[in-house]
């Protein structure tokens, strides 16, 4: 039992450390955007951009998936997070292109996914969906290659266009 009081503090003093050392800033937007998953549907959700430098960006988010599904209209929750990768040094206009590698998950599939973002704010990916759920939404299965294209809004953006 003392061994697991030590092991667990060891680590929750190097998690502290390594937190206090990483000093991200977070952004909040709202994204609206296209997906297509054996099936169409419009995708509206917020996101968490967590920022140290421009060279690698994480972001997080949740979104509902709204379509039409065999005649039926159905939502699918999804939650997904992704990387930002550019390391293009002192070169404004090509520093506007990031590679986007990251994975979603909803009730239905998981699916890896990997694409290109021009300025973190327009996102087009690709992936493929592994199902989960083998019923599907209205007895249609979502497996197989997918595609997606996002718009990003930035809430700071959307405060300043609104005053």
């Amino acid at each position: 039992m003392m061994a697991k009081r030590s092991v667990f503090s060891i680590l929750l003093f190097f998690m502290f450390f390594g937190i206090s050392k990483a000093q991200f800033t977070v952004h909040k937007m709202v994204h609206v955007g296209y997906v297509y998953q054996n099936q169409s549907f419009a995708e509206l959700g917020g996101r968490l951009l967590f920022l140290k430098n421009d060279d690698m960006i994480y972001r997080l988010g949740v979104a509902g998936m709204i379509g039409s599904v065999n005649g039926q209209f159905a939502v699918v929750p999804k939650i997904q997070g992704d990387i930002l990768l550019n390391f293009e040094r002192n070169v404004d206009l090509y520093h506007s292109i990031y590679f986007l590698a990251g994975a979603e998950a909803t009730t239905k599939y998981v699916a890896p996914k990997a694409g290109v973002t021009l300025f973190g704010l327009i996102d087009f990916t690709g992936g493929y969906a592994f199902p989960i759920d083998r019923a599907g939404i209205n007895g249609k299965e979502l497996k197989g290659l997918n595609f997606n294209f996002t718009i990003n809004l930035p809430l700071v953006m959307l405060h300043d266009l609104l005053k």
